[in-house]
């Protein structure tokens, strides 16, 4: 299904805010943005883009988006936002899945204490049968099935997979183990795997999809993908007119510490580990963090429109404001900056990391033609 007018009346769509992520944009913000900074048909950019809510907004007002984002889990929620399989293949592909479930066995000793006391042997059976089937890098389909797992990995109980746990953020294993102890919830539920998801496939699908084709999202390293998307928009003799993105604050969290659980669904390991490269750890480095900036709006900077305006959602803390407005001015002197705090309807991205600084709430740096 390709309507318009239910994918625009974003409010009834079940798409937009598909993926739990840890500092989401909000979808009225992203929808906002769009409207006010940009045109139909015009070209989005967002270099830092998470579980693509920019690129939704941007793909269902019109305009043609391409977003970057270097964690697996929110490049799969971004792209398959944008390119959901259809539900026939996706049921389908879940039976296949379910089907073969008979031949695994679980070998206690490969699970840390954690799995038994998070999901039922019938889950993690399912997961285990998901990683030994699916080619969620190459496959729509089956990138499709694997983001409504991730989506329902874990949150509260009987609402997910999982024991009860929080939704947008997978704690540490011993610090669960402990909590499940303490609140008697130390046995996890039992799920049929069939039913829990037909039902939540159908609800998601039930008010239709939409196929946005020229949008995409890119998963790696902004900076190296920055260059795939320049020779693209080269070869088609476009710039984009747009870049609305949130880059990583300085100093305040892992995004793949934060999504461990969901990571080891993709393949990494079945607990919390220190990234060593330096662009997927916590940016503690002043000097990374500049450059990260520098690099990536240095890249933007030959993308962009001349009279292209920039939308940067980014922290209040004194370290990461000040840098970002002073790499922005470096690459944009022509244009004039303006800043406003952002109104602070819902949690924000600091208050969710527990900052302690005073003015809780992230600045919006907006940057237009002089």
């Amino acid at each position: 299904m390709n309507n318009e007018n239910v994918i625009i009346e974003y409010e009834k769509s079940r798409w937009a805010r598909f993926g739990p992520y840890y500092a989401m944009f909000p979808m009225d913000f992203a929808y906002d943005v769009i409207n006010k900074y940009s045109k139909k048909e015009t070209y989005v950019l967002d270099p830092f883009c998470g579980r693509g809510s920019s690129l939704y907004a941007a793909a269902s007002l019109g305009r043609i988006a391409h977003g970057i984002e270097i964690n697996p889990v929110g490049w799969l929620y971004s792209k398959v936002k944008l390119h959901p399989a259809s539900i026939k293949s996706i049921n389908n592909r879940l039976c296949d899945v379910i089907n073969n479930t008979k031949d695994i066995t679980i070998n206690k000793n490969d699970f840390p204490e954690f799995f038994s006391y998070c999901f039922c042997d019938d889950v993690i059976k399912f997961l285990l049968s998901m990683q030994e089937m699916l080619d969620w890098k190459n496959n729509n389909v089956d990138a499709t099935l694997m983001a409504f797992t991730l989506h329902y990995l874990h949150g509260k109980k009987g609402q997910s997979l999982s024991n009860q746990m929080p939704m947008v953020k997978a704690m540490s294993p011993q610090y669960s183990i402990n909590w499940w102890n303490k609140n008697n919830c130390s046995i996890p539920p039992l799920i049929d795997i069939k039913e829990f998801f037909i039902q939540r496939i159908q609800w998601r699908y039930k008010k239709g999809y939409a196929k946005f084709k020229t949008s995409k999202s890119l998963h790696g390293n902004s900076i190296e993908k920055l260059h795939e998307l320049k020779k693209y928009m080269d070869k088609k003799g476009k710039k984009y007119s747009l870049l609305f993105t949130s880059p990583p604050y300085h100093g305040v969290t892992n995004y793949f510490s934060d999504q461990w659980l969901r990571c080891w669904m993709l393949g990494e390991p079945n607990q919390p580990k220190i990234n060593v490269d330096k662009y997927k750890k916590r940016f503690y480095s002043e000097n990374a963090y500049i450059e990260l900036l520098d690099k990536v709006f240095s890249m933007c900077k030959q993308m962009l429109e001349n009279n292209a305006i920039l939308y940067i959602r980014t922290d209040s803390r004194e370290f990461t404001l000040n840098t970002t407005k002073k790499i922005l001015l470096k690459y944009f002197p022509n244009h004039a900056l303006t800043e406003q705090t952002s109104q602070c309807n819902v949690i924000s991205q600091t208050e969710l990391y527990k900052n302690s600084n005073k003015k809780p709430c992230e600045v919006d740096i907006i940057l237009e033609p002089k």
